[in-house]
């Protein structure tokens, strides 16, 4: 695996960068740092470092040497998918020529200077920054809620590895015992995929606890492929799964996690076990950066995902406002191709193309019953628009939605060879 030696150093960093390096001379081939090697990092990385048009020196910044995707994790919650399957390593990039791999975390970035400050205190210059950070979760959004309070009632909605810690809960839980699910607000990352861990969830308590209840408390009134879940619901898994809006509950007021209590005006639920998914935000460094709106999202042009506040650098994935794109997997490695291209024909001194923007979301809802969401999208003048869409149907045949299921998969594979090679 490539590590930030003092080649390396030499080669990225400006002057004081590091006790004892000397300063050197800007190369004349221009420098690319992506930050976060998730769907959107990654493939940008890859796709910038393979591009022969383009001689640049690329850089990704990512802490972890193992990158779980959130994406797929509800099929090893619901016992369809080994973890294994869900961790993927960074050799593949790291053996590219012009592909450096720097496992470390991104602390900051300064946009006049134009570097970015790792956790070990080096800073990596660049000419284009492709920020690609995901999201930062917002505790205080569910009174009661905490960091610490993570570990008790699991988001994992984070690249994948609290999910491990999420299924060991579920699968602890008592003869007939109740899970409650707290949805997020919008926007979230993967909107459908609280709906998608509730469906995994029932398999797996059908299969290992059939008299179980899940208790779903929403603050919004409806979600993505409703009529499609509920459905799924009542004929895979009946009496099992309450989902309360607030117009039925009154909406959650605050949780006790020392007794498990999540409490309404209406009623308050005693759970055995429970995953909390509070708000969220673009991650910090974004903000620190400077790069966020007042919505805690990084406003981009359409065209190019260039930061609306730096030019020199573009946002795409999670953290950004893509406008209809939804924060999914398919959308970030989506844009994060048209960056890649974006980002080479500027360093080459040609015009942006227009780019292709499309998006597929995935959901599972029992053994070879899944279904899809979709669109294709352009390029307007200040967002993102959808020209057109499309939905699975509520009378599909098990023949379509198991053709559906084996889809996911066969992209599931594809998006990860895209990733990391």
């Amino acid at each position: 695996m490539t590590t930030l030696t003092r080649r390396t150093l030499l080669t990225w960093l400006g002057a004081g960068a590091a006790a004892g390096v000397p300063h050197v001379a800007r190369a004349a081939r221009p420098k690319v740092v992506v930050v976060g090697g998730g769907a959107g990092g990654a493939t940008a990385a890859r796709h910038l470092a393979l591009d022969a048009a383009l001689d640049a020196d690329v850089t990704l910044v990512e802490p972890s040497r193992t990158y779980h995707t959130c994406f797929f994790s509800n099929l090893y919650l619901g016992g369809l998918r080994d973890y294994a399957s869900i961790g993927h390593g960074y050799a593949g990039l790291a053996s590219l020529d012009r592909l450096n791999v720097v496992h470390d975390r991104a602390h900051a970035v300064d946009t006049r200077a134009r570097t970015v400050t790792l956790g070990g205190g080096a800073r990596l210059r660049y000419d284009r920054l492709v920020l690609s950070p995901g999201i930062d979760l917002d505790y205080g959004s569910v009174p009661g809620y905490s960091v610490a309070g993570a570990d008790v009632a699991p988001h994992a909605w984070k690249s994948g590895t609290q999910v491990q810690r999420l299924r060991a809960l579920a699968l602890a839980m008592k003869p007939g015992g109740t899970f409650v699910l707290v949805a997020p607000p919008d926007p979230s990352r993967c909107p459908p995929g609280p709906y998608e861990r509730v469906s995994m969830l029932a398999h797996l308590f059908s299969t290992r606890n059939p008299r179980a209840t899940i208790v779903v408390l929403d603050p919004k009134e409806s979600f993505p492929k409703q009529a499609l879940f509920q459905s799924a619901w009542e004929k895979h898994y009946p009496g099992m799964i309450l989902w309360l809006p607030p117009s039925m509950s009154g909406g959650l007021t605050g949780i006790d996690l020392d007794t498990m209590s999540f409490r309404t005006p209406l009623e308050t639920f005693t759970a055995d076990a429970a995953s909390v998914v509070p708000a969220q935000r673009a991650a910090v460094i974004a903000e620190r950066a400077g790069l966020t709106d007042d919505s805690g999202w990084c406003p981009v042009v359409p065209a190019t995902l260039e930061s609306r506040m730096d030019g020199n650098v573009h946002v795409i994935g999670d953290a950004a406002i893509a406008s209809a794109m939804p924060k999914s997997a398919f959308a970030a490695n989506n844009q994060a191709r048209a960056v890649a291209d974006a980002v080479s024909r500027a360093l080459r001194g040609h015009a942006p193309a227009e780019p292709g923007y499309a998006n597929t979301c995935w959901s599972l809802l029992a053994p070879r019953d899944s279904v899809k969401i979709g669109a294709v999208y352009r390029a307007g003048a200040d967002a993102i628009e959808p020209i057109r869409s499309f939905t699975s149907q509520l009378d599909e045949s098990e023949q379509v939605r198991a053709a559906t299921a084996r889809e996911a998969e066969a992209w599931y594979d594809g998006i990860v060879r895209d990733m990391f090679g």
